[in-house]
């Protein structure tokens, strides 16, 4: 027997396996790898997702695994590190909730012990992690979702219907922006005071990244520093990319050129506070993106998706602005000589376009409905339906590549300061 029919035969034998599994008992065995700030948002998910159990936990601060044992009743059994949690057979699925610089490696590493994985955004940590991670899934045959929740929302369902409906026109532009004007928005987070070298798992939390001493500012406020995140691209950007990706019905940027750097927030981190840029999409329209750590407030924060005949916005609400312009050359027929003038004006075309009463008019901006979600909730409802149906869900891995490679090609351009492109074939950065 040949290794690809062998590994095929394995997948669709643990396949079988779990469906037995799910037959006989129907309450999905969860295990959590990272207990975290946002991990305990998405506990809140699962645990109001009906025919779940939270069963297994690992995490590198045991303050974090005493507080997810008190939401689950103590019923969770703790493991000293992940590999011995994907080993035990019992557990149908994992959520990983870690630095981004350890999700590569986990995400392969579960669908191989026979794990459907919910892991947070970003996919990545570099670029170059994606083809790997969407070749392990696929041999694996699992159920992968990436946690940019936006998707799952009302808002972002409906503004894909009216984006694809063609009621904007030919979108052109898209503008989007995420400010935040916080120490903890900037992620300098408060350090439980029981935290130290008999508490942190030091070692466990370094894993793959570069060796440094015991830290813990790094620790808890891993996102300010490059050894662990791509900062506000890979944390805020990635968000807003997902969601425009999926309204748009585009894939991936050809072309991005960026700035950024420390303005306010310059002691213990070494990711920018402000950062811009510019990404060109094949599909034909341009996405620019914004964020500081400096001002929250305003119009313009959430997206603005800008059409020939209208614009979609969305923040609080979601309206849609019909676009009122109509033709007016006065000023430039006005110089011309008067028989001229006289002409242009008894033109039929020229009179329907520029003196009869245009029909958009009377046109008033559009509030669209939208049901409020608890959007961690409904991702995490998404991601359970896909495993009991064993159905691929909307943010997979190719999907989750895409996304979190915006913001790599944001942050290199950015740091390089030059245009940064895509390689389509390599479905990766292209090499300088």
């Amino acid at each position: 027997m040949d290794v690809t029919r062998r590994n095929v035969l394995r997948s669709a034998a643990a396949l079988a396996a779990a469906q037995t599994v799910h037959a006989a008992n129907d309450r999905l065995q969860i295990g959590f790898v990272g207990c975290g700030a946002r991990a305990q948002e998405l506990l809140g998910g699962v645990l109001k997702t009906p025919g779940t159990e939270v069963v297994a936990l690992v995490d590198a601060y045991k303050g974090r695994i005493e507080r997810t044992q008190s939401r689950v009743s103590g019923k969770a059994k703790v493991y000293p590190t992940y590999k011995e949690l994907l080993a035990d057979k019992s557990v149908d699925a994992v959520v990983i909730a870690t630095p981004d610089h350890w999700h590569r490696q986990m995400i392969v590493d579960a669908v191989r012990a026979g794990k459907d994985v919910y892991c947070e955004k970003p996919m990545t940590y570099t670029a170059s992690e994606g083809a790997p991670i969407i070749a392990a899934v696929k041999e694996s045959g699992r159920i992968v979702q990436i946690g940019s929740q936006g998707v799952s929302t009302d808002t972002d369902q409906k503004a894909r219907v009216v984006v694809q409906s063609g009621k904007l026109g030919k979108v052109t532009m898209v503008r989007a922006s995420y400010n935040r004007n916080t120490a903890s928005g900037a992620w300098i987070y408060p350090i439980p005071p029981d935290a130290s070298p008999a508490t942190v798992d030091w070692d466990m939390f370094q894993g793959p990244a570069p060796k440094k001493p015991f830290s813990l500012e790094r620790f808890f406020r891993w996102r300010c520093y490059h050894d662990y995140s791509g900062g506000i691209a890979t944390d805020l950007f990635v968000h807003l990319c997902t969601s425009i990706h999926y309204i748009m019905g585009a894939k991936v940027p050809s072309r991005v050129i960026a700035l950024g750097e420390l303005y306010r927030w310059k002691e213990s981190r070494d990711v920018p506070d402000t950062l811009n840029a510019v990404l060109e999409y094949p599909e034909g329209f341009v996405v620019t993106l914004s964020s500081t750590f400096n001002g929250q407030s305003g119009p313009e924060a959430g997206f603005q998706f800008i059409g020939t005949e209208g614009m979609l916005a969305i923040g609080r609400d979601v309206m849609f602005y019909p676009d009122k312009s109509r033709e007016d050359n006065r000023w430039i027929v006005d110089s011309w000589p008067k028989a001229l003038e006289d002409a242009y004006y008894a033109d039929p075309k020229v009179r329907a376009e520029e003196v009869a009463e245009n029909p958009k008019k009377n046109l008033q901006p559009e509030k669209i409905t939208v049901r409020e979600d608890d959007s961690t909730a409904a991702h995490i409802g998404n991601w359970v339906t896909g495993i009991r149906n064993r159905k691929p869900v909307y943010e997979d891995t190719v999907v989750g590549h895409h996304a979190a490679s915006c913001a790599h090609m944001v942050n290199m351009a950015a740091r390089e300061h030059r245009a940064v492109q895509w390689d389509v074939e390599r479905d990766d950065i292209q090499s300088s």
